[in-house]
């Protein structure tokens, strides 16, 4: 029903990916494969209902309504069995300012906060602007595959108050078993660490994984985590800024709540909650072929490095259409370098694994979502640099 294939022109429409590679690389003539949005068109049902809500034409303050609140709870039903009700969700203005939000709200400057690189930076840059101390858990690769490191964890808790989860998880594409989430709600509780999820990948997990919501793990993980999610990803709608929490523990969720609306920092745009009612509604069936092409996109950049670039390997991911590219055998000495290979060489903009963390060294992150042709011609051009290093 939905036409993947086709390229949309982004020129002109202030586009992140576009027009920051100048400030970035210093040049706009690459082809953008970083910022994690899609070149395809976002879904006719959400698009139908911004135009729609065009046909009045006052663009007022606009507040969340009951259509809002009951497609994320049927949502979160019927896609992982998970319950909520309407007092236990509250909207945020993008899940990295709800963090934000939640570590003013429930922390103080000076507490101790665990991240687990290498994984998505903004989590590092809200710890060190808040003044909130960033305590480092890394992840193990093995057998090219991130997992959680339980025995450094142990080592690293004591005396921290949350833990910033990345599920499932990105750059590395890991949806955590529920052995390891079980695990790591055992930790966290004995130590009376706050989880705080990050779920926003969720919906673009891939067949035949299956996503946990960190609060399903457990009674102990329900009462002691917030939950974020976001329509953005799965539906590439980022623009609309319309993302939302989930706190089951009414002591939490009072104190935060109370924080975000008495400082004013719940208002949605016009379109954010519509946004969300048509996706969660009327999108699935869009989802669902997407993943369909995303998975297809994800096994053609794969086999495409198996068989022409051998030491540049894709780590599949198990969820997310973002690819974590290993180049360490390139035998490039610095992320500089490397950097240089991927933009001068090939003339591909992509993210540098440091970025995520010393653990992301030697990798480079590759959004996979865009038309196959656009992918072909990455890969013919990554292709022509690799053999320039041989």
């Amino acid at each position: 029903m939905y036409n993947f294939d086709e390229i949309i022109d982004r020129q002109g429409s202030h586009c992140v990916k576009i027009e920051r590679m100048t400030e970035i690389w210093g040049r706009n003539d690459l082809l953008p494969l970083w910022v994690a949005d899609m070149d395809f068109k976002t879904p006719p049902c959400i698009m139908d209902a911004i135009k729609e809500r065009l046909k009045h034409e006052v663009l007022g303050y606009t507040c969340p309504h009951e259509g809002y609140y009951a497609a994320i709870i049927h949502w979160l039903h019927k896609r992982y069995g998970m319950e909520a009700r309407k007092e236990q969700i509250q909207f945020v203005p993008g899940i990295v300012p709800g963090i934000n939000m939640t570590l003013h709200a429930l922390t103080q400057r000076g507490d101790r906060i665990i991240v687990q690189p290498p994984v998505y930076h903004p989590f590092r840059q809200v710890i060190e602007g808040s003044g909130r101390i960033l305590v480092n858990n890394p992840l193990v690769l093995k057998e090219d595959r991130f997992y959680l490191d339980f025995a450094h964890l142990r080592k690293v808790i004591k005396g921290c108050k949350v833990l910033i989860l990345c599920n499932p998880h990105n750059p590395g594409g890991r949806v955590w078993s529920v052995e390891e989430m079980e695990t790591l709600a055992e930790i966290c509780a004995k130590h009376g660490v706050m989880v705080l999820s990050d779920e926003i990948h969720a919906d673009l997990t891939l067949p035949p994984h299956k996503h946990l919501p960190f609060a399903m793990v457990s009674p102990e993980a329900r009462e002691a985590s917030v939950t974020f999610m976001a329509p953005s990803k799965a539906f590439n709608m980022p623009g609309l800024v319309a993302s939302h929490l989930v706190v089951y523990n009414d002591v939490l969720r009072e104190k935060l709540f109370h924080y975000i609306r008495y400082n004013d920092l719940d208002l949605g745009n016009v379109f954010a909650f519509l946004g969300v009612e048509a996706a969660y509604n009327h999108g699935a069936s869009w989802l669902e072929q997407l993943l369909v092409y995303i998975q297809s996109n994800i096994d053609f950049v794969d086999q495409y490095l198996q068989r022409s670039m051998p030491k540049i390997k894709a780590m599949r991911p198990q969820a997310s259409y973002l690819l974590f590219l290993d180049c360490r055998e390139l035998g490039f000495a610095t992320p500089e370098a490397l950097d240089h290979f991927f933009v001068a060489g090939a003339g591909l903009a992509l993210n540098n694994g440091a970025l995520f963390g010393e653990e992301g060294r030697g990798f480079m992150r590759m959004n996979t979502a865009a038309p196959r042709s656009v992918l072909e011609r990455a890969m013919r051009q990554l292709e022509k640099a690799y053999n320039t290093l041989n």
